[in-house]
């Protein structure tokens, strides 16, 4: 029986990130919701790219595959497609996922591939000193809008729903059992998942944006949030500057890419 310091590798701690970062948190959620799946460690592949959340390649007992900055599901595509027996899952972070990857992004949900895709969004780059990333919210001071930041961000969950998502959900990395739950969900549904988890990061974006303390910005980060159950209730002007947590989208009306693509090889052969 395999413990989540099987998965995470705890024999090569401890990690690089920074103290209060919530990269070490996402790592140590999804380690316990591999223990709770009990997947075998050959089965299971971690693909990241660069910055920090993608130093998370470093620790794990499972396979880890690291691509170019931007290219992490390019490079996940390809491994769930040649053996889709694995459990994929595409570690990114919002520079990485959705700034230079923004494109992979798309795609990957459009097709539906058989991957699981975590964003530890924390707003900003926070490895190359915190410039500002497709995320980061409108008026944010960051390295390179000293000012504030006059374009206000994307929302990465609604981006992937409309490209056509199978299971889209969002939390924070201050809900530690909610994230542990998602991942256990968006590893069983078929098809292309996506959970966006709001992180801080006090080495660059919270202190430039005067947040207080790791633990102060983390609440800071959950109290700009509304589960989605308590937003039905809620008037458009309640929920003005509040991002939605929880599942957004579960849907069961598309087969994943492989699936689809060994349908349509098997008719093309006549048998």
């Amino acid at each position: 029986m395999y413990t989540w310091k099987d998965y995470v590798g705890y024999d090569r701690l401890p990690h690089i990130w920074c103290s209060g970062c919530g990269n070490g948190i996402i790592f140590n959620a999804l380690g316990q919701a591999l223990e709770k799946m009990q997947l075998p460690l050959e089965k299971v592949v971690i693909v990241s790219g660069s910055g920090c959340f993608a130093k998370i390649v470093n620790y794990p007992g499972v396979n880890t595959v690291k691509m170019l900055h931007g290219r992490v599901l390019s490079g996940a595509t390809g491994i769930a497609m040649a053996n889709p027996e694995l459990t994929v899952f595409a570690l990114m972070g919002d520079g990485d996922g959705t700034t230079i990857g923004g494109n992979h992004l798309i795609h990957a949900a459009r097709r539906n591939i058989n991957v699981t895709a975590i964003l530890g969004n924390n707003y900003n780059y926070g490895m190359t000193g915190g410039q500002y990333s497709g995320t980061t919210p409108e008026g944010s001071i960051t390295a390179t809008s000293r000012y504030g930041l006059v374009e206000d961000g994307f929302d990465a969950c609604k981006l992937v729903e409309a490209a056509g998502a199978s299971y889209v959900a969002r939390t924070t990395a201050y809900d530690v059992l909610e994230l542990q739950k998602m991942i256990i969900e968006a590893t069983e549904k078929p098809g292309f998942a996506f959970i966006d988890v709001l992180a801080a990061c006090p080495t660059h974006y919270g202190r430039l944006n005067k947040m207080g303390t790791p633990a102060e910005q983390m609440l800071k980060i959950k109290e700009g949030t509304v589960p989605v159950a308590k937003a039905a209730k809620m008037s458009p002007e309640e929920l003005k500057g509040k991002l939605l947590t929880g599942k957004l989208v579960d849907r069961n009306d598309r087969e994943d890419y492989a699936v689809l693509y060994a349908k349509m090889a098997k008719e093309a052969r006549g048998e």
